[in-house]
């Protein structure tokens, strides 16, 4: 099973999309998937990532060679965001298997869930943050020094995250987990 995960900006999203949905799909038990992160075209940000043009240009592209498309966006406090997904899911997901899922608040925070946190912070702090790359992830990142690894440190970090997927879905419930339960029904053989 061929998958397309679609990111707002590939250049540092591709380090934690690529690890975390092929664990994701692993531990989904169903069929093998290869994942593979949208790098052309470069859509280069959420405006443009949340374009029906844009997402028509990469379905059509990829139509026929992908089974599964996977729009990941940033929340980034837009309370609004899933409406606009629900809206491309409409619009794209009537002949072909494409879902869109916006993290809380950013996909770091994904990647957050699933490493250990130093002691003093409170994970419903880094849950409610809007600017958790900021605030929280890059921070992280240079205390680990890995922050002027690939991504940012999100290659190591996303690498460390990926392999306790439970986690993450216990603590993104409602982003991560939610799409993992929907993925679950396409991931199975006949799905």
């Amino acid at each position: 099973m061929n998958v397309l995960v679609i990111p707002e900006d590939f250049r540092k999203d591709q380090y934690i999309l690529k690890p975390l949905f092929e664990r994701l799909f692993r531990s989904l038990g169903g069929r093998r998937a290869r994942v593979r992160v949208c790098q052309d075209p470069a859509l280069g940000g959420i405006g443009e990532a949340l374009k029906s043009e844009r997402i028509l240009e990469i379905v059509s592209r990829y139509e026929g060679m992908t089974e599964i498309f996977i729009l990941c966006v940033d929340r980034d406090g837009v309370a609004t965001r899933r409406r606009r997904l629900d809206r491309l899911e409409r619009e794209f997901g009537n002949d072909r298997v494409f879902v869109a899922e916006n993290a809380w608040e950013e996909l770091e925070t994904w990647v957050l869930a699933g490493v250990d946190l130093p002691r003093d912070w409170s994970w419903a702090d880094v849950r409610s943050e809007v600017h958790v790359k900021e605030r929280y992830f890059d921070v992280l990142a240079r205390k680990r020094r890995v922050a002027d690894g690939p991504g940012g440190g999100r290659k190591a970090l996303g690498e460390e995250a990926a392999r306790r997927i439970p986690a993450i879905r216990q603590k993104c419930r409602e982003d991560f987990d939610h799409l993992a339960g929907r993925l679950g029904d396409f991931a199975m053989p006949g799905g």
